[in-house]
């Protein structure tokens, strides 16, 4: 009876997370058609000239929370400095290193960089970006611009935006409705190793097709890097918009659609960042994004309070919050359950399999319903960058069902902190990069 049980729970979460994927992932391939776009748009663009054919219909405020950033923030800084509309705020929450000079100097008179100090620095990028948000609103009221007409971008301090990004964002929001818009993000270093590899085949192939499919619902995630937002939109939550949580991008996009905002992205620009470059700080950073994403699941209930968000908004929001509770931490236990029983009980597992015909024929059928995330997954990655050759593309689809185990640890190490009451921020470290960035 137990065993009997726990197969069907274990049937259960299979149907239901492959449901899940599937469907989002071909509802962001709809999308993409639907916007005149293909999987490979964006594919081989170039992170150097972001203000490329920008309508200057509004003013741009670009914010960088920075912690000990020196190797990275020159580039960045420079990049952003030639808006025509735009002001960049670099926050140096209390560096040892020379971050805060390398940004004055990279970005000249329209950058300003705000310097905070223990004890009030270093309290989270939440309270970094609250403190430049106070800048923004001062500025905004000394240089008497309408703020309908500003939005404000977070960046990371490795981040770029693509070529002629601005021209591409800044349409989407002479829509009203929409608050806020994240792009898709590339792993800068992809080449380094496997792990820097596997981390752009996740960004590019599967978080960006399902991001577009969830402009269906405009329910969007919002991220750390690449992220815009309508400054009436951030003042409605009052002049803390960023939360103390430990992904305060999350929360933002949680608030911003519990008040009635849509929240959207586009297929024609992009945004690189750096890979994280060894399996150590690698677990670290996903357990941080873990522990933010399971305790954001307690604000589901705010979404469904306004009864003004249409019902399908609200239960993406609900399915996509859940999916940690739902499908993670019940497949760590599950996956090891099934796997278990296909060796013990290989005998009766292949039964079918009475000659070769009918061994090849299940084996075949065995694999494609078993795999069948990595078969769509090699398929998308190939065509999102059809430099990336068949060989790398079977081997980052297949690479992820070992790559669970990087999922199932973090999972449970955010569990543990929760339960210990442990929300400390581990931060990111960067690394020194050569002068010419890859294409």
């Amino acid at each position: 009876m137990f065993v009997a049980v726990v197969n069907t729970v274990a049937v259960m979460v299979i149907a239901l997370s492959l449901v899940y994927f599937l469907a989002a992932m071909i509802a962001g391939i709809h999308e993409l058609r639907r916007a005149g776009a293909s999987l490979r748009t964006q594919g081989n663009a170039v992170y150097d000239r972001p203000f490329s054919g920008e309508p200057a219909s509004f003013d741009v405020y670009f914010l960088i929370p920075c912690l000990n950033e020196e190797a990275v923030i020159g580039p960045t800084v420079s990049a952003l400095a030639g808006g025509r509309r735009s002001t960049t705020i670099v926050v140096d929450d209390g560096s040892d290193d020379a971050t805060a000079a390398i940004a004055e100097q990279a970005g000249g008179a329209t950058t300003t960089v705000i310097r905070r100090r223990l004890p009030h620095a270093r309290a989270g990028k939440g309270a970094a970006l609250n403190a430049a948000f106070s800048t923004v609103l001062e500025l905004v009221a000394e240089r008497a611009q309408d703020p309908e007409r500003v939005l404000v971008c977070v960046m990371d301090a490795d981040g770029r935006l693509s070529d002629g990004a601005l021209s591409h964002i800044l349409p989407l929001f002479e829509d009203p409705a929409v608050g806020g818009s994240q792009l898709a993000v590339r792993i800068r270093n992809r080449d380094q190793n496997f792990l820097t590899r596997f981390q752009d085949f996740q960004f590019w192939s599967m978080s960006a097709v399902t991001q577009f499919g969830r402009r269906k619902t405009g329910t969007v995630s919002l991220g750390g890097n690449g992220q815009f937002t309508r400054l009436t939109a951030l003042r409605e939550l009052g002049t803390e918009p960023w939360s103390a949580s430990l992904t305060e991008d999350l929360d933002l996009a949680i608030s911003l659609i519990a008040n009635g905002w849509r929240l959207e992205t586009t297929p024609d620009a992009s945004v690189d960042q750096q890979g994280v470059e060894s399996l150590r700080r690698l677990v670290v950073q996903r357990r941080r994004w873990y522990q933010g994403h399971m305790t954001a699941g307690r604000r589901i209930g705010e979404v469904w309070s306004n009864p003004d968000i249409p019902h399908g908004r609200a239960l993406e929001v609900s399915a996509y919050l859940s999916v940690p509770w739902l499908f993670d931490l019940p497949w760590s236990i599950l996956w090891h359950w099934t796997l278990a029983t296909l060796v013990l009980r290989a005998d009766a597992q292949f039964a079918w399999a009475t000659s070769p015909v009918s061994a090849l024929v299940g084996g075949a059928i065995w694999y494609l319903v078993t795999f069948a995330p990595a078969i769509f997954t090699t398929i998308v990655y190939h065509r999102r960058d059809r430099r990336v050759g068949w060989p790398t593309a079977v081997l980052m689809g297949h690479a992820f069902v070992v790559m669970n185990y990087l999922s199932f640890v973090c999972a449970w190490g955010a569990l543990i902190r929760m339960v210990r009451g442990r929300t400390g921020w581990d931060k990111t470290t960067r690394t020194v990069e050569p002068s010419a960035s890859p294409a």
